[in-house]
């Protein structure tokens, strides 16, 4: 019961890889056209009493040619046990802008500030967009 690794998957699933992150980036996808992305910065999800919850910031090209980025949290909440399981709330939400440099440090220390073990995880648009 908790955060540990779910028995029927035969193997440990890359970052950003698995039912919730696929419907994130369905949200994303819908959201803005996929060649804008920049990068995403996975947190780990957590598991507990039969959910999951995720988040992931995007970045965006921001087209006015300053070298700024969007900036989107992108959160979901997967139910992963009971007779609702699979069903799903995402939400992305644009909330803020920002030069390339200034979020990368941002993202690095994301984990002192949190309290977290491990600071976000950073993965290219492609682990969920081909082209």
């Amino acid at each position: 019961m908790g955060a540990g690794p779910d028995p029927r998957v035969p193997f440990p699933l890359a970052p950003g890889q698995g039912p919730g992150w696929a419907k994130v980036a369905a949200s994303v996808e819908a959201a803005m056209p996929t060649a804008e992305i920049e990068a995403i910065y996975l947190f780990r999800p957590i598991k507990r009493e039969g959910r999951e919850w995720g988040t992931a910031v995007v970045t965006r090209k921001s087209g006015d040619g300053g070298g700024r980025l969007r900036v989107y949290t992108a959160k979901y909440m997967l139910i992963v046990r009971g007779k609702d399981r699979g069903q799903a709330k995402v939400e992305l939400t644009e909330v803020g802008l920002s030069p390339a440099e200034v979020l990368a440090q941002v993202m690095a220390a994301a984990a002192d500030r949190s309290g977290e073990a491990e600071p976000p995880v950073e993965v290219p648009p492609g682990a969920w967009y081909e082209g």
